[in-house]
């Protein structure tokens, strides 16, 4: 795979991105571990913020997958970093692990995309990110056992579907199944293919954007290393709040 320029405004918004999750964890230790009464983060209001920020990161993983050098031993770090989390939490809070959480998902999806990259090629961009994006909106309840159109559900899924830990990685968990962070394939993998998608649809004006070179310095070299952020950023927070509380 041949080796594409680094565009810095990316890794600003990566960066960005990253300060938005690491404020939304800080609120969410606050409020599920130190029982502040912080009423309006039960709410949709919170629920649309942690959206924008996997929504940006899927998307962005997907958008500069064909961008980068090495894509199987960046998917197996990140799958690797995945499992380091979910091994973490299930010792750290045993009655809230992530399982499946947002690194599994990314690792997985850059892995998925190596074997599918040359058939995915061939589909036009546009088709390829509408098809992408109807498919992700159609599983979005899926682990509900529904497929759905614009959150109206269309078509009950066959209850066989859900039975077994793989089963919850695809995006049909069993009954009791809980994680605090469950990024599954269905339908995540389809907003990493929207990403993916929108490249190839762009890649041939991208050279020429100038605003795409431009970054915040801070926020560009906090992107740059953002899987080495999000796995330290909680046992920072957890020390930091163990120290104040």
């Amino acid at each position: 795979m041949e080796h594409r320029p680094r565009y810095a405004l990316l890794d600003s918004l990566r960066g960005l991105t990253l300060l938005s999750m690491i404020a939304y964890h800080a609120v969410w230790d606050l409020v599920y571990l130190y029982h502040f009464p912080f009423v309006w983060y039960l709410g949709r209001g919170a629920f649309f913020w942690q959206q924008s920020i996997c929504w940006t990161f899927i998307l962005l993983a997907g958008f500069c997958w064909p961008l980068g050098r090495r894509p199987l031993r960046r998917g197996l770090t990140v799958l690797a970093g995945g499992a380091l989390v979910s091994l973490v939490t299930r010792f750290v809070l045993p009655d809230d692990p992530v399982r499946f959480g947002v690194l599994t998902l990314l690792g997985a999806s850059m892995l998925l995309t190596l074997p599918l990259d040359r058939v995915l090629r061939r589909i036009p961009a546009p088709l390829g990110l509408a098809a992408s994006f109807a498919l992700f909106t159609l599983g979005y309840h899926a682990q509900t056992g529904v497929l759905s159109v614009a959150s109206y559900p269309v078509a009950s899924l066959p209850a066989w579907l859900y039975r077994n830990a793989l089963t919850a990685f695809l995006g049909f968990p069993y009954p009791n199944f809980h994680s605090s962070d469950y990024f599954p394939l269905v339908p995540w993998f389809f907003l990493f293919l929207c990403g993916y998608f929108l490249y190839h649809l762009t890649a041939s004006r991208l050279p020429d954007c100038a605003l795409l070179r431009r970054s915040v310095r801070p926020l560009a070299a906090l992107g740059r290393h953002s899987l080495l952020v999000y796995l330290l950023h909680q046992p920072i927070l957890y020390v930091l709040f163990a120290v104040l509380f």
